[in-house]
């Protein structure tokens, strides 16, 4: 009796079986194969609930091909589930969430860790076949791209006001290389400019007659009398007549 145990569904012919038509059983794998290495799409939501879709023994599937496009029938009005099987099936697959309704979508295939696709976004995850605990995994959340430098990154947008050629987010510090230009001073900067940088580490103001003094401990800039004082003035008056 012929078997389905490989991760494609696949028919296995028993040794001896089918003699005479073994070659219609040979044909309809190599096109399964061919489906599995390609692009599929499937309503796999029918309602607005959760969902399972099991991969066909030796039949065609849509659930079959490698870049597998999940679509629905319904709006989906939360995040919905949908249950890849049989859970002892271990590949890799692009899963893209294109449901109606703005809602992302988890990718299951056992009691074990899912993953999470965003409403219109596609990941790439492996299904690890475990049996009732298989997990889903992003397979991409797993590589480890080691260190380099990024020398260049593109891309169109608009950040409070200031056009850039793309977003960069970074959690430690970005060094950028030549002039930053077309940047109104008045309104599109924040923040105090320290002295060793050119500014004068000061957010305000002071008051009519004041000027720019070096403080008392020769550590920074603050705001002073702006010429002498009529005491120094009525001092000097007496010494130097």
């Amino acid at each position: 009796m012929a078997t389905y145990v490989n991760n494609l569904r696949l028919k296995e012919i028993t040794t001896g079986d089918e003699s005479g038509t073994w070659g219609t059983s040979t044909n309809t794998n190599l096109e399964l194969i061919g489906e599995a290495l390609g692009y599929n799409t499937q309503a796999a939501f029918g309602s607005d609930a959760d969902a399972t879709t099991t991969v066909a023994d030796g039949a065609t599937d849509p659930a079959r091909a490698l870049y597998f496009k999940v679509t629905s029938g319904a709006t989906l009005t939360a995040t919905r589930t949908l249950t890849i099987g049989p859970n002892t099936v271990s590949r890799v697959m692009f899963i893209e969430n294109a449901t109606t309704g703005s809602q992302s979508i988890n990718i299951s295939q056992g009691s074990g860790a899912n993953v999470t696709i965003a409403s219109g976004a596609a990941k790439i995850v492996y299904l690890d076949g475990a049996g009732s605990g298989a997990a889903v995994v992003d397979a991409l959340g797993q590589v480890d791209v080691g260190d380099g430098t990024v020398t260049s990154v593109s891309g169109t947008g608009t950040v409070n006001g200031i056009s850039l050629s793309g977003t960069v987010t970074s959690s430690g510090n970005i060094t950028l290389g030549g002039a930053l230009t077309g940047v109104d001073l008045t309104s599109q900067v924040t923040g105090t400019l320290p002295i060793a940088n050119g500014g004068t580490g000061l957010t305000s103001l002071g008051t009519a007659g004041q000027a720019l003094v070096v403080n008392s401990g020769a550590s920074a800039l603050e705001y002073g009398s702006a010429g002498i004082s009529t005491g120094k003035a009525i001092a000097m008056a007496i010494v130097f007549g």
